[in-house]
């Protein structure tokens, strides 16, 4: 689980690369500062500042679902019959180790869980039920919605504006 720390300050020059990387994280350090108005080597130091201080947290390439056979998307709420800390520790660490599981949330009022799951079609979701809910003695209720059509897809953090 992500603990909740405190921000980091940030200047508008940190703000105009963290817009950009969101953009574009290929770009290499000559046009990211080219892009940002900084000289490379400055642009070089703030971008390892923000690794460090885990505001960058990874780069990634963002996959077409459907391109690559796994078209079916699921959000399913989980509730657990017994809510004791090591039973929903159990449980996220069973989640978060299968792959089908994109994202996984502890959530609260409501059911313990919300997953995002990405599948192939309903048998891959029906055997994905079977490992991860069926077996499971403590899983109570599971409530499925699936993704009919995506209108938005932003993975991005809304930045504060400078100052």
């Amino acid at each position: 689980m992500t603990e909740i720390t405190d921000p980091v300050a940030l200047d508008a020059t940190d703000l105009r690369i963290l817009d950009q990387l969101q953009r574009d994280a290929s770009l290499t350090n000559q046009a990211l500062a080219a892009a940002v108005h900084t000289s490379p080597a400055t642009c070089l130091r703030r971008v390892k500042r923000l690794v460090d201080a885990g505001v960058i947290e990874r780069q990634v390439v963002l996959l077409s679902p459907a391109r690559l056979g796994a078209g079916l998307t699921a959000i399913v709420e989980v509730t657990l019959d017994r809510q004791g800390a090591e039973h929903l520790a159990a449980f996220e660490a069973r989640a978060v180790a299968d792959e089908a599981v994109r994202q996984c949330y502890r959530v609260s009022p409501g059911p313990d869980f919300l997953l995002i799951l990405q599948v192939a079609d309903m048998p891959a979701y029906h055997a994905l039920v079977q490992r991860l809910f069926t077996q499971d003695a403590n899983v109570r209720n599971v409530k499925a919605f699936f993704s009919v059509s995506r209108a938005k897809f932003e993975p991005s953090i809304a930045l504060p504006r400078a100052g």
